[in-house]
């Protein structure tokens, strides 16, 4: 009971993303995969096979999360693997981040999201997508880049509010 209570400290760790609804820091973390190992002493644990983690509107699916909090408290790395893995969460004024990518890596000490292989980010009605993207949730800092080769390109598409609105109008 003790190695699981240290889990979940440490997932509440990475909940706290981004200007994220608050609402969803004062619900429970529920864990949900097919098989689990917790290493107390190393302060490790990888959930496997079907994985999925929720807080309120925070969702993470993917098919492994290995959670290391060895460094202490606060500096928890938090690795989401999946084909892809995805990351959802609605913000404080309503808008909704959706991270997608082989890997998602969330560093808590310096609250900076990294999306690897076949990665996209979606915020409000805008998307950047490539082959790595560091997002740094506090500054709102976003860097891409495309893959190797001549065919390594980053994509961003912007969508104005009121070509978003007019959409939904036609609806």
């Amino acid at each position: 009971m003790a190695k699981m209570a240290l889990v979940c400290a440490v997932a509440v760790g990475c909940i706290s993303l981004v200007q994220a609804d608050s609402q969803d820091f004062k619900l429970p973390i529920t864990v949900d995969s097919k098989s689990q190992f917790v290493d107390g002493k190393s302060k490790t644990s990888i959930f496997k096979e079907d994985v999925h983690i929720s807080q309120g509107s925070l969702k993470i699916d993917a098919e492994e999360v290995e959670v290391n909090a060895s460094q202490g408290e606060g500096k928890e790395v938090f690795i989401a693997r999946g084909n892809p893995a995805i990351y959802s969460q609605t913000m404080d004024d309503g808008s909704d981040i959706r991270a997608v990518a082989n890997e998602i890596r969330y560093q808590v000490s310096n609250r900076t999201l990294t999306l690897t292989g076949d990665a996209e980010l979606h915020q409000n009605s805008s998307m950047v997508k490539g082959n790595s993207i560091t997002f740094n949730l506090d500054k709102q800092q976003l860097s891409a880049e495309g893959q190797n080769g001549e065919e390594g390109r980053v994509v961003t598409v912007f969508r104005p509010e009121a070509a978003k609105k007019k959409g939904e109008d036609k609806k």
